[in-house]
């Protein structure tokens, strides 16, 4: 039964941590039009929970220091003197294709946890009869 339990304890870390991504990808396509937001950035980590058990997690939040785009819009009330200002420096469209990357990898790891269960569950069944 350890190895059943490893298995969840693997595939609910990714589940975790897929979960984490989504959260961050969702602030930055909610902050896309946010004037000054910098495009927030977190990397997987392997963190060990045994010494022949690894688990994933989020790692440290970092801020995007790509140049933020440059919007001519004298009416603005942060337009300078030239009338732009600087918006933020979130794609739209990467965001999108990583959040679907994201919602791909959790649905995996919530099937991968499903199976899990419901083959312990099997020879539990098994071991009753």
């Amino acid at each position: 039964m350890n190895a059943f339990a490893d298995a969840l304890t693997v595939t609910s870390s990714g589940l975790r941590a897929q979960a984490d991504r989504l959260r961050l990808l969702s602030e930055n396509i909610a902050n896309v039009d946010t004037p000054g937001y910098r495009r927030k950035t977190a990397p997987f980590r392997l963190t060990e929970t045994r010494t022949d058990l690894s688990a994933v997690s989020m790692g440290d939040v970092r801020l995007d220091r790509s140049d933020l785009e440059v919007i001519h819009d004298p009416s603005h009330p942060l337009a300078d003197a030239t009338g732009h200002y600087k918006g933020s420096n979130v794609d739209l469209i990467i965001e999108i294709a990583d959040a679907r990357e994201a919602q791909r990898s959790y649905e995996a790891n919530l099937k991968m946890f499903d199976q899990t269960r419901q083959m312990s569950s099997s020879l539990l069944d098994l071991l009753r009869r």
